[in-house]
């Protein structure tokens, strides 16, 4: 899915604002300090992408919270911000708890509409393949509900559970290498990794390709 309004930025030279927000894996919960959240290595690997750009990455992580927590932020934390790009990542606390999903996609559908009104890009991100969430027996309806939002809204979907799995199931990594001790959140490896495939799926969608199914190595 093209990221018009990122294109249109970098296309007049910047500057080029993102707004990263989420639960804890946006905040760097499992990070062995801020600087190796992925939003924030994801600037490095978006910058070094693009030498000379004004490029701010907002991180709006919020431990803890699922979506409806998220859209009484909206305002303050991205509206406000004034990004061309939203990426939010979305369910990993409502698939943990075992809330509706019938509610959260709602909640999510509801949230990308919003920020589609402001005129923002948005690329959704969906759960992380850690343990704790393949225990979840739901984990796999939920993935299918993100995807079927961001097709149903013409959104960007950066597949983090595939690119992950595919990481751990082909033998590049390790799911020790990836994940933390308490089984769900990324480590700063983890993070960089996401980072650096997220970095090269957006910089796919700003050139006007397909943004949302990606694949990478660690």
């Amino acid at each position: 899915m093209p990221l018009p309004r990122s294109a249109r930025a970098l296309a007049a030279g910047g500057p080029l604002r993102i707004v990263a927000i989420g639960s804890s894996s946006t905040a760097g919960a499992g990070a062995s300090k801020a600087e190796h959240s992925y939003p924030a290595r994801l600037a490095e690997h978006l910058g070094a992408r693009y030498p000379g750009l004004a490029l701010t990455i907002l991180n709006k992580g919020a431990n803890g919270e699922t979506g409806p927590d998220m859209l009484k932020r909206f305002r303050r934390d991205v509206l406000d911000e004034a990004p061309d790009l939203v990426i939010w990542q979305v369910a990993a606390n409502t698939v943990l708890r075992g809330d509706d999903p019938d509610a959260a996609e709602q909640v999510i559908r509801n949230g990308v509409r919003t920020l589609k009104d402001a005129g923002l890009d948005v690329v959704l991100m969906d759960l992380q393949y850690a343990p704790a969430m393949l225990a979840k027996p739901r984990h796999g309806e939920m993935e299918e509900r993100i995807a079927r939002v961001a097709a149903e809204e013409g959104v960007g979907l950066f597949h983090r559970y595939a690119v992950m799995r595919q990481w751990v199931e082909t033998g590049q990594a390790a799911m020790g290498d990836l994940v933390g001790p308490d089984g769900i959140h990324q480590n700063d490896f983890g993070y960089d990794c996401v980072a650096r495939t997220l970095a090269a799926s957006l910089h796919d969608a700003f050139s006007l390709r397909t943004a949302g199914t990606v694949s990478g190595r660690p």
